[in-house]
């Protein structure tokens, strides 16, 4: 809705390509850009641009893993490539969902005139096989950042002073404009310590709670130590069957080492922090709710997308057996995901279906799946966010009867009103919490930026504004991946006037119904 005074547009709003990530950024996964105008063409595929794992296809599991392989390793010899089946991840045996890899190479006899490629190859199946149904399941393995593209926020510069930090970017550079890009500059929302001086959310004892705690699961970087996020607020690193879900190194946790990339520049990851900022805002939408923390995300990203389904998958697995009264399974009300990419074929039979399938699983077990629209200022589709019901009809998938919807969130300035300039916007963005400038939990994280004057005066030491000195547990930040939270958390707040009517997925279900009604676009 437009505000008084603000004139309709006149022309259509036509969506801009959100500029992809540099090589720097993805180089740790073999990542590269998927470029349409230079890239292998064939008649019937219109692609867009993405990113993804350069020497590597995916097959669900779903389908018939075992013919898809062959058809992958026919072709790939032709090319002079080997293509190799890998052995399933141990973390999806016997769960319904996950992927299997194929990674490509140069077979060592040949005289191959072109390195391996996931999209070449694509290409090449799709070109030999007309019957493109028999290809069904296979597809790119995409880079997928915190909240595309760049890590986390584009429009995240944490310390913009270029002149003096020239190596801090966190994210200008993918600004389309001043106006966007001023968001990173702290002060405009930019990351930076910041005071609270409330009080901390309050959370009422058991003994007040009808029924059970809602349960709000965050797939991110994981959650730090915080006073407001203590056990049994967050649980930490649940796992499935003694598999861990996402990561579990201890020393390369982003929450706790915030600076792993570029060890030598002294400057926090653009990463480090997210999660924990990220739980602290589904705390203070909903103190009463529990909060589950699994990390994916690395402290720089970005994520391989067969690393995420298979976290996603297990996580399902755990909702799935809670409801059907089974071992080994936990409650999981609300799923909020900070995170997402973008599918060079959205919109056809071309599409894989594996990552939406296990949302949906999700939502037919009575889970409201929450997604971050995306910083990139683009009404281009945006995955999983855009899952959710369209406005329009168009929907790039359809949900079953009787399944709550996926939940799409786009940012709001500080006034709760306006749209913040630089999140992605469309038919595909069915609702709105406020993105822009918001305050939440931080680590105690203590960068290499130093206050620009110190001194002492009467025995105390004086200065300015240390801009990376987290130590006062606070911070504030921008982006649809703070949104997405902050409306998981007032769902989690909704649902709880329903938590004694039970468990049962008709009972979930109907009370999520009621929920996003409530407090979306979306409507039964």
């Amino acid at each position: 809705m437009l505000p008084p005074g603000v004139p309709a547009p006149k022309r259509p709003q036509m969506d801009r390509e959100p500029k992809l990530p540099p090589r720097e950024v993805i180089a740790s996964v073999s990542g590269r850009v998927l470029d349409p105008g230079s890239s292998f063409v064939i008649e019937g595929v219109s692609a867009r641009p993405t990113a993804y794992v350069g020497n590597r296809l995916t097959i669900s599991k779903s389908t018939d893993v075992d013919a898809r392989y062959e058809l992958i390793h026919g072709v790939a010899r032709t090319l002079g490539w080997t293509a190799v089946l890998e052995d399933e991840d141990p973390k999806t045996v016997g769960l319904k969902f996950g992927l299997r890899r194929v990674t490509l190479a140069i077979d060592a006899g040949s005289v191959a005139v072109l390195a391996p490629d996931a999209w070449t190859l694509l290409q090449q199946l799709r070109l030999r096989h007309k019957d493109w149904a028999e290809l069904e399941g296979i597809g790119l393995d995409h880079v997928v950042a915190g909240a595309p593209w760049d890590s986390s926020h584009p429009w995240d510069s944490s310390h913009p002073w270029d002149s003096s930090h020239p190596w801090d970017s966190s994210h200008p550079s993918n600004a389309p404009g001043w106006p966007v890009s001023n968001y990173g500059i702290p002060g405009q929302g930019g990351r930076q310590p910041v005071a609270y001086v409330g009080p901390r959310p309050h959370r009422r004892p058991e003994e007040e709670i009808a029924g059970r705690r809602p349960v709000v699961a965050i797939l991110d970087t994981g959650c730090g130590e915080h006073d407001w996020l203590a056990p049994p607020v967050v649980t930490r690193g649940l796992k499935l069957d003694g598999f861990d879900i996402g990561y579990d190194i201890a020393a390369t946790s982003p929450e706790e080492f915030p600076d792993q990339t570029g060890a030598l520049d002294g400057m926090i990851d653009p990463l480090s922090g997210h999660g924990t900022f990220i739980a602290g805002l589904v705390h203070q939408g909903c103190p009463d709710a529990d909060i589950l923390s699994w990390r994916v995300v690395p402290s720089a990203g970005p994520i391989v997308e067969s690393d995420w389904v298979t976290a996603l998958a297990q996580i399902a697995e755990l909702a799935r057996r809670f409801r059907a009264g089974e071992e080994g399974g936990h409650a999981i009300d609300v799923l909020s995901l900070s995170m997402g990419y973008y599918h060079e074929t959205p919109q056809d039979l071309l599409f894989d279906p594996t990552l939406f399938a296990i949302l949906d699983d999700l939502a037919g077990n009575g889970t409201v799946v929450v997604c971050s629209a995306g910083n990139d200022a683009t009404s281009r589709p945006c995955f999983p966010a855009a899952f959710a019901p369209w406005a329009d009809g168009n929907n790039v998938v359809t949900s079953p009867p009787g399944h709550l919807p996926i939940v799409s969130v786009g940012a709001l300035n500080p006034n709760h009103v306006t749209d913040a300039l630089f999140s992605n916007a469309g038919y595909w963005v069915r609702s709105h919490a406020v993105g822009g400038g918001v305050v939440s939990t931080v680590p105690a994280f203590q960068g290499g930026l130093l206050p620009v004057a110190r001194t002492v005066a009467f025995g105390r030491v004086r200065d300015n504004i240390d801009p990376d000195d987290y130590r006062g547990g606070f911070g504030v930040w921008s982006g649809t991946s703070f949104a997405a939270p902050l409306k998981a958390g007032q769902i989690a707040r909704h649902l709880l006037k329903d938590m004694a009517s039970g468990d049962s997925i008709a009972d979930a279900v109907a009370r999520g119904w009621k929920a996003v009604e409530a407090l979306t676009e979306i409507k039964q």
